[in-house]
């Protein structure tokens, strides 16, 4: 398993990058207005890594494990929960022989009903923000008309 010390990004994009031209070469389920991208990495208070992976097949969340930070262990195949601020999210585990063992949460797959890359990397960017936001709250329910002008919208 690697440990990351270091923004994984680069490493990820020269991974996936390899995926794109050789296993999912010319697969009917790949985006050709999509591209291999990074989006959004950064260590979290437990020391993991998270951000999400652009790629021509699948837009997904990963979680790597940071250095030096406890790590589930877990068969590829396997599934985790990891609590993050917007709430528990359920994670597929997964292993790549450059990258080891990480974490992945599919956002969408295939990733078919973006026009662009810029799009594609728009809601990356988006996904990243909200699973790091405050849990979504119901809206409160709406207040009753007291009476038949109220309800017309008259005033009371």
């Amino acid at each position: 398993m690697n440990a990351w010390a270091d923004n994984p990004a680069p490493v990820l994009e020269a991974a996936f990058a390899g995926i794109a031209r050789t296993r999912m070469a010319d697969v009917p389920l790949c985006n050709p207005a999509l591209r291999v991208e990074a989006v959004g990495f950064r260590a979290l208070a437990d020391g993991h890594w998270l951000g999400v992976m652009v790629t021509p097949w699948a837009i997904n969340l990963l979680r790597l494990p940071g250095a030096g930070a406890d790590w589930p262990a877990t068969a590829a195949g396997g599934r985790h929960v990891w609590s993050l601020g917007s709430g528990d999210y359920e994670f597929i585990v997964a292993e790549e022989e450059s990258l080891g063992v990480y974490h992945l949460c599919s956002l969408f797959s295939p990733a078919l009903e973006f026009p662009d890359h810029a799009q594609a990397r728009l809601t990356a960017l988006a996904a990243v923000q909200a699973v790091h936001g405050a849990p979504l709250e119901a809206p409160p329910p709406a207040a009753r008309p007291t009476g038949r002008r109220a309800f017309l919208g008259l005033g009371r």
